[in-house]
C-alpha cells in the first residue's frame, strides 16, 4: 500500500539509505510531501535522489526538498535539482527547495540567477507552494 492510503498529518514514508545519503519523505497533507537529504549527494546517488522524490508523482500535487541536513553537495546534485525542475513541470507539480550551507554554496556559483525556487526554511517553502501557483515551465508536445 502507498503512503497515501495510510495518510495522517505529519506521516513518515519509505525511508531510503543511498550511499552516503539517507532520504525519507514526510506527507503535510494527502498532496503535500516534504522530502528530505541528509548526508552526502554526489554522482553516486544524485539521480536516485530525483527518482526517489518523484516516485509519488501521480499524488503529489506541492512538494519541498529540504536540503538542510546535506553535509556535502557535489556538481551532480545540481543537476538532479534542475533534472527535478523540468520533470515536476512536467509534472504540474509546484515545489519549491530548502538548501542548507553546501547546497546554497553550490547554488551560488551555478544557479547565479535564482531561476530554481529556494527558500530560508521548510515552513517557508511550504507557505509558498500552498498556494500552488502555475510552474514556470510547462513542458508542450511537439505537433507531428
Amino acid at each position: 500500500m502507498s503512503a497515501i492510503s495510510h495518510f495522517s498529518t505529519d506521516s513518515f514514508a519509505d525511508p531510503r539509505e543511498c550511499h552516503t545519503a539517507h532520504f525519507i519523505t514526510r506527507w503535510v497533507d494527502e498532496n503535500t510531501a516534504v522530502v528530505t537529504a541528509n548526508g552526502e549527494i554526489d554522482a553516486a546517488n544524485a539521480q536516485e535522489f530525483v527518482a526517489y522524490a518523484m516516485r509519488h508523482r501521480d499524488q503529489i500535487l506541492r512538494l519541498v526538498v529540504d536540503l538542510t541536513g546535506v553535509e556535502f553537495f557535489g556538481t551532480s546534485g545540481f543537476s538532479a535539482l534542475h533534472a527535478l525542475n523540468v520533470r515536476t513541470a512536467g509534472e504540474d507539480i509546484y515545489w519549491a527547495l530548502t538548501p542548507g550551507l553546501p547546497v546554497s554554496r553550490l547554488l551560488r556559483i551555478c544557479d547565479p540567477d535564482g531561476t530554481l525556487p529556494v527558500y530560508d526554511s521548510v515552513s517557508a517553502a511550504l507557505a509558498a507552494v500552498a498556494n500552488r501557483p502555475k510552474p514556470l515551465l510547462k513542458l508542450v508536445a511537439e505537433a507531428r
